[in-house]
This record gives C-alpha cells, structure tokens and sequence, in this order.
C-alpha cells in the first residue's frame, strides 16, 4: 500500500485542517455510540470484492487533518501520523492493490489527483466533515471528483453524521458514514466496503432512519427478454461471481440463447425495467430414445442489493413449475449439463440452506443416495503428465473414422444409460455428418469400442466447445475433453479401466497437443481425486450433483 501521509507545502511547513468543532447532532443520545452505516449503495458497488479482480487499484483519498483528531496520536512521546492510515492499511487486507493520497481543500484537486483517479478502478473519498472558518467544502471537491471517476465507482465516506454535510444522497450513489478517526472505526468501514450489508435508506430532514429490508413477498416472473436483457443479465452475472467464472458477451449469450431447448426467466423492478433477478433453466433429452426430458435449472441470480425480499423464491418456484409441466420431463437438476453454466451449486455455497430449504437434496445421506455427491472440473499443464508407458499390446487408440461413428454412438447410449449421464448421447450424436467426428477418441480391443471420449478446443465449430465455455476462459491454448466411457462389461477391459482411462488421455493430449494445445481441461468428473492429482491434474472447480427424480 502506497501511503502519502500529510502533505507538505514548499516552504516545508504542515499545512492541515483547522479541527472541526464538535456538532451535536439531533436526536441522539450523546452516550450512544454510532455505527458504521451504509446509507446508501444505488450504484450496487459493494461489496467492492464483487468489482475489483487482482491489480484493479483502489484510490483512497483522504483530507488533510489536524494530528491530534485521532486516537493513534495522543502520545505526545509519538510522532504524529496520519489518522487514515488505518484505513489504507483495513482496506490492504481485502485487497492489496491501494493508493492513499490526501488532498488539501485549500489546493482542490490537482493534477496528480486526476492521474491517480485515472488509474483507479474505484476510489474511496473521505469528508472528514463539515467546512468551517471558511474552508473549501470538501464535498464540493467530491463532486469534482466524481466526474473525474467518469464509470468508475465512486464511494463518499464521511467521518461525521450525513446530515451535517446536507443531502449528500442526491449528488452521491453511495456513501457510508463513520462515527469518527478512531482506527476501530475505519477497519469497521473497510469491512463494510468488502461484505455485505443491509443498507439504510437515504436519510429524511428528520433523521428518521428506516430499514430497507423489506418482508419477502411474491413478485411478478416474465420470460426475459433475449434481445434487450443480455448486457443487463450479464452485469448481473459479473455481480454474483468471481473473476474465473466471468464470460465475454458473444459466450454468454450464446450459451444462452438456445432456441427449443431453453427458458429465461426474469423479475424487473416494480415500474421499470431494470433486471432485479435472472433465471436460465434449459431441457435436453436424456438418452438416445427421445422421450425422457432433463429439466435444469442452470443459474438463479438476484441482485445483491435486493436478496431476503422473494425475488429467488418468486423464480425458482415459477421455473420449477414451468420443468415439471413439460411433457417428458423425468428429472430436475440444480445445476445444468448441456449447455453447461455450473454443473451444480458449487461446494461450500453460502446458498446451500436455501436450497435445501426448497427440497433438494444438498448433501449426501448415504452411498446409495448419489444426489450431493462432489463432482470436479479438472485441470492439466501438459509438462505435469506423466509417462503412461507402453499400450497393452490388446487395445489400440485413435481417432474416430467416418464409418465407426454408428458404432460409437450405440456404445455411448449403452454406458451412459449403465451409468445414468444424462445427455451425453446428444453431446456425441451432434457431431453426426461434420469433419468433428475425429474429435471423438477411441479406445479398441481388436475391433470393439472398449473406450471413448470428446475432445474439443477453440475454433473449430464444435458443437461441444459451444456447450462447454470454460476450457476457453482459462487461456485459448486449453483444450476439453468430455463425455468419457469406459466400458465395465468387457472382461479385459473391466479389470484395467484405470489403465485404460489413462491410455485413452494421453491419446487426447496427444491430438490436442498437435493443435497446439499446452493445457487440458476435464469437466464434472465424479470421484478420483487421488488418481487425477497423481497425474498431475489440479481442481479447478468443485460443484455439487445435485437432483431429484419427477
């Protein structure tokens, strides 16, 4: 963190803030102690963790003010500090990419403010309080500020009640406000920036504080909108998820928009337009037979500022609804196959109770319960593969021929139906009369499939990279493989399937490899974590398979 403490003028002398006078303020016991409050986040940036990704910058700015202000600084055997410097040091803690820069009313934002703000991602401007004995406001200064932030986020912190500052609420979208200079005070700001929190209403002329959290109630569900609501749904996602699940637009919306197999679902603000919650739930066939249906509901999202008030309710219970009336639907998933967004609700969500709440069953009660049970997206540098040694003289693996794929397909909906994988039939079905069916890797013992799996990579108009978008968000050297079967009837085979699965991968980094892949990327593998590790693989994801029979 980069900490300019109190600036100087060029004769070298400190030039500083007269001490505001105390203010009372009205209504309040002067033996009650305040409380960080976020009085309001209109623009939703907070949790700043949800906006920032590593190297964004945070601008910290911070007046100039008497020494003695802050409890750090009532040793007079102590030099004096800077009494922000705890709140540069809070912030670090969430996120290690700060600028702390005071500014002096009297100068008003110079040049280097400007560069600094232009190399933000987010600044934090501090009011110490009210002007006095003719001070500059430093709320006007705010104000220039914020248009200097042009997008970026802007948040006000004030070191004093709002309503000594006037109606801050109008000119600002988000401001909290701290009881005073103590270093408690600001680590408790910081932390409010960084987690979320139930925000106060902006502040009526009778200081009457109320509480934004409203009694959850039902909320009108809308098909979305495919034409006008992907950017909004989009910034929504970015919202709700870290760095490595975010997707470009043309991928989001792509892996939405699936015409026949998808609905969306919406809920707006009441009057407006604005997306307050968002629902994708799609249907695939579950085998080769075409009459049994997988119902998924792939992502259920609702604006951090409007969680706790039915707006998740409202659209899970609608999609639900909506799954269980289709014709042929046999099973719900909480998650999503094909197209895949997450295959489940990821491991350690905080939204586990929730769910579990509205009957699914999160966790696994027993062996023979398979619902709950951890799925993983794996990882490989193809320098960390290992030697596989010499193929058994008995089995051969290759890329699938144009005459072979009948064959193939007859194998895969035999296993998958074995091994209850909905919708992978589909995955290899799609590949019919395209130039991808060399995608398809075989392993064979003599002339019968004993082994296949689906790899995939970057521009090649497989239909599985378009299904299956996060190989392509790790770097565009990542290549997928997916949908992979091993037989369990064929004696030879059934008794070396762990050989045979890593035969068959090295044949898969093999031809990925000669594409000029160097990584390699496997989705929803169910168990194995020592043998993946042991080869070299890392997890990348973790998700729960979650579902439940209609």
């Amino acid at each position: 963190m980069d900490s300019s403490g109190l600036l100087t003028t060029k004769a070298g002398s400190r030039e500083i803030l007269p001490r505001p006078a105390p203010t009372p303020i009205l209504g309040m016991d002067p033996t009650t102690r305040r409380r960080v409050t976020c009085v309001q986040d209109s623009q939703s940036c907070i949790p700043l963790s949800y906006q920032l990704k590593d190297g964004d910058i945070i601008l910290l700015l911070t007046p100039a003010v008497v020494p003695e202000m802050s409890p750090l600084n009532r040793d007079a055997n102590k030099p004096p500090s800077d009494p922000f410097e705890p709140l540069g040091k809070a912030l670090a803690k969430h996120h290690s990419w700060v600028r702390h820069v005071p500014y002096l009313p009297r100068n008003g934002i110079t040049g280097t403010h400007v560069v600094h703000i232009r190399l933000a991602a987010a600044v934090v401007f501090v009011i110490s309080g009210p002007p006095h004995h003719g001070q500059p406001s430093q709320a006007n200064l705010a104000e220039i500020v914020r248009t200097l932030c042009e997008n970026r986020p802007q948040i006000i912190l004030t070191c004093c009640a709002v309503q000594e500052l006037g109606p801050l609420e109008k000119s600002f979208p988000t401001v909290i406000e701290v009881p005073g200079f103590a270093p408690s005070d600001l680590e408790a700001a910081a932390n409010v920036l960084f987690q979320e929190t139930r925000r106060s209403r902006p502040r009526s002329p009778n200081n009457i504080q109320k509480s934004l959290v409203t009694a959850p109630r039902a909320w009108a569900v809308e098909v979305w909108d495919a034409n006008r609501d992907v950017t909004e749904i989009l910034d929504l996602w970015c919202r709700c998820f870290p760095e490595p699940f975010r997707l470009g637009r043309y991928q989001f919306q792509s892996i939405l928009r699936r015409d026949g197999y998808a609905m969306h679902y919406v809920v707006r603000e009441p009057g407006g337009s604005q997306v307050l919650g968002f629902c994708a739930t799609y249907t695939i066939y579950a085998d080769s037979g075409g009459e049994r249906l997988l119902g998924s509901l792939a992502a259920l999202l609702v604006h951090p500022s409007y969680r706790r008030r039915g707006i998740g309710t409202s659209l899970h219970d609608h999609a639900l609804r909506q799954l269980t009336k289709t014709r042929g639907v046999c099973r719900l998933q909480l998650g999503s196959t094909f197209p895949r967004l997450f295959y489940g609700l990821p491991v350690d969500s905080p939204f586990e109770s929730w769910f579990e709440h509205r009957g699914w069953p999160i966790k696994p009660h027993s062996a023979a319960n398979l619902s709950g049970h951890e799925v993983c997206d794996w990882l490989l540098t193809f320098k960390d593969w290992p030697s596989t040694g010499l193929v058994p003289f008995h089995l051969a693996f290759r890329p699938c021929e144009l005459t072979e794929f009948d064959m193939v397909l007859d194998f895969v909906d035999k296993e998958s139906r074995r091994k209850d994988n909905m919708g992978w039939y589909d995955q290899y079905a799609k590949l019919a009369n395209t130039m991808n069916i060399h995608d398809i890797i075989l392993g064979l013992e003599g002339d019968t499939i004993v082994a296949t799996a689906l790899t995939y990579f970057k521009g090649t108009g497989s239909p599985a990279a378009e299904d299956l978008p996060w190989a392509n968000t790790v770097t565009d050297q990542v290549g997928g493989v997916t949908c992979i079967c091993v037989s369990d009837t064929v004696p030879n085979t059934a008794k070396k399937r762990d050989a045979v699965l890593i035969r068959l991968l090295n044949s898969c980094i093999r031809r990925l490899r000669e594409q000029g892949m160097t990584k390699l990327f496997i989705d929803a593998v169910k168990g194995g974590d020592e043998g993946f590790q042991s080869m070299g693989f890392q997890k990348w994801a973790r998700y729960r398979d979650v579902w439940r029979n209609v």
